[in-house]
């Protein structure tokens, strides 16, 4: 049995049908989770692939906090390991893929900002 997550907790676009249909080419079943100890930020982003699918340039990115305080509201989308490569294609630069345990106890793959973001 693997111990890798069987979960992406979504804080974006990934949130929405559309986007995980254009980017997996299916549905993911989602429950209503948080990310503790993290805050999400606005970024502007460059790359024409992710903005072209997510429909805005405008997105989030997440930081962990100095004290562990703060909290992000998202969806703990439930993903095959196939879709770990093709979300990890569809995520740009400067976001990095790290585990997590959610506030439900679920452990779930989720990017963050990486070094230099």
């Amino acid at each position: 049995m693997s111990d890798e997550p069987s979960f992406l907790f979504s804080y974006g676009s990934l949130r929405r049908r559309d986007v995980q249909l254009a980017v997996f080419g299916h549905e993911l079943e989602g429950f209503d989770d948080v990310l503790p100890g993290f805050a999400a930020v606005p970024i502007r982003l460059t790359d024409p692939r992710t903005i072209a699918t997510g429909g805005t340039a405008d997105h989030l990115i997440l930081r962990a906090t100095a004290d562990g305080s703060g909290a992000v509201p998202g969806l703990a989308l439930a993903i095959r390991p196939e879709d770990v490569p093709v979300a990890d294609a569809y995520e740009p630069a400067g976001y990095e893929r790290t585990a997590v345990n959610l506030a439900s106890g679920r452990r779930a793959f989720v990017y963050v900002a990486g070094a230099g973001s």
